[in-house]
């Protein structure tokens, strides 16, 4: 089963949201998850080096 996400899906998800958190805490959130989003790409960032490193030794 493929997951298809639709133009109407989105928009209930977007008022359920707004509804729980009001329109005041939707930016502090959005915030928080691009730093999150960041951080985990920073990271990944530094396995790939951490990896060309080591096998850079091994030659």
């Amino acid at each position: 089963m493929v997951l298809m996400i639709g133009t109407s899906e989105i928009v209930i998800i977007v008022l359920v949201v707004l509804l729980f958190f009001g329109g005041k805490k939707i930016p502090e959130l959005m915030k928080g998850l691009g730093k999150g989003v960041k951080s985990f790409k920073d990271g990944m960032n530094g396995i790939e080096e951490d990896l060309k490193g080591n096998s850079d030794k091994e030659k």
